[in-house]
């Protein structure tokens, strides 16, 4: 059983700050494009701006920064990602207690803090890679996606609660303080850590070996993508991931245009409309590792990379009221149980097919590809749902993503990454 399955002192650290900083995001799911409708009165078009220039923005941030986090320890680059992100998520509340927010503010801040996200994730995936068995990756990867979708099952809920007694920048504070108290967590981590022995450190190093003192070269900047590129099951995988990414996400400032504009839908039910649908998340986790061990890693790539691509055009159906609420929260119950199953068997992959001294590198890579297509597609979402209508715009999107399973690789031919590769693998290239 996944939640039976102990994995040490350190990832329960790591697992504690992801759960923090999880569910502090729960509570601000959709936080910027509240306060932007709410308090700002931005309309479709300023909304999808706001919700694909800042990830647009941080994912060219984040570029020059996976090389600096390849080579440095991944614990203190996580610490300083943290507090990053604490810090301008800060300036927000403070700013509207002023009278001062603007739009710009909200611009600069969501870039910010996509920048850190990237570089945080890189870092945590590469300090998972040395923490926890190659044959529980799948184990701690599925504990990580049970934890987001009951975070956002929770969240929600309590934020739109927060939104309507406190303002629409409540959210915002409990977000950015579940930065400051991830950053302890992890700083926890050193404090904890038992002694190992010279094999385990030699095999487990978190950071990787760098050949004398010579600088970081330019191309080390596109390793990742050269990696990805050359891999093909990993580039089949990561087009499909991108497109389905962007386009999910394209309908969240819809949506929320939709929902909270034109069909006048409080906060709080348009909070329970995407926070129901996340207990599937907890369904889809806890399977991974049995239908895995049915299946096959290959039908799960085909089979539920297919099902999470097919229910997003049932959101042109809603209606105001309760009718409109049930229809939002089948079709999002339908796509997160599939994601949910489908997400930790990709990262397992993923993980075990990237070279120790690439992970950050690939990692970065695969979140900049990710954000910038979310930013494409929501930028175009925006544009097209100011000319024809929210309806119009949630129709194209759902149309598209269905021809996103002919992306999928059809079979398995890649061979798993040894776990203990040739000292020169580890070295900077």
């Amino acid at each position: 059983m996944v939640g039976r399955r102990r994995l040490g002192r350190r990832f329960g650290w790591l697992w504690t700050a992801y759960a923090v900083s999880a569910y502090g995001s729960g509570l601000g799911f959709g936080a910027f494009s509240l306060i932007a409708v709410l308090a700002l009165r931005a309309g479709p078009a300023e909304v999808s701006a706001l919700s694909a220039m800042g990830p647009a923005v941080g994912a060219l941030l984040a570029v020059p920064l996976a090389p600096w986090v390849e080579f440095r320890r991944k614990r203190p680059v996580m610490i300083a990602m943290d507090l990053t992100r604490f810090a301008v998520m800060a300036t927000i509340p403070i700013a509207y207690a002023f009278g001062r927010l603007g739009f710009v503010q909200l611009l600069a801040t969501s870039a910010v803090v996509a920048a850190a996200k990237i570089a945080f994730n890189a870092a945590s995936g590469a300090y998972l890679k040395a923490i926890v068995r190659p044959d529980d990756l799948l184990v701690a990867n599925a504990r990580f996606e049970s934890t987001n979708w009951s975070s956002i099952a929770v969240g929600p809920p309590l934020g739109g609660a927060a939104i309507g007694l406190f303002g629409p920048v409540a959210t915002v504070v409990a977000d950015a303080l579940s930065y400051l108290f991830s950053a302890l967590a992890i700083t926890a981590i050193r404090g904890r850590e038992g002694r190992e022995d010279r094999e385990d450190r030699e095999d487990r190093e978190e950071t990787p070996r760098r050949t004398g003192e010579r600088p970081v070269r330019a191309g080390a900047l596109l390793d990742g993508w050269r990696h990805i590129m050359g891999h093909p099951a990993l580039r089949a995988l990561y087009v499909n991931n991108m497109l389905v990414a962007g386009l999910i996400m394209a309908t969240e400032p819809v949506l929320a245009v939709l929902l909270l504009r034109q069909l006048g839908f409080p906060p709080w039910q348009y909070g329970l409309a995407f926070a129901a649908p996340c207990l599937g998340g907890l369904i889809g986790s806890r399977l991974a590792r049995r239908v895995v061990a049915r299946h096959g890693r290959q039908w799960v790539f085909r089979t539920v990379g297919t099902l999470r691509a097919i229910w997003l055009i049932g959101l042109v159906f809603v209606r105001p009221g309760v009718v409109g609420l049930v229809t939002v929260i089948a079709v999002e119950l339908a796509i997160i149980i599939n994601m949910s199953l489908y997400t930790p068997v990709l990262a397992t992959y993923r993980l075990e097919q990237i070279p120790r001294h690439l992970v950050a590198r690939t990692l970065s890579a695969w979140s900049i590809g990710q954000q910038a297509s979310i930013a494409v597609f929501t930028a175009l979402g925006g544009l097209l749902a100011d000319v024809t209508g929210p309806r119009t715009a949630l129709a194209v999107a759902g149309l598209l993503i269905l021809t996103t399973p002919l992306l999928l690789p059809r079979r398995d031919h890649t061979p798993r990454t040894p776990r203990h590769e040739p000292e020169a693998a580890r070295s900077h290239p």
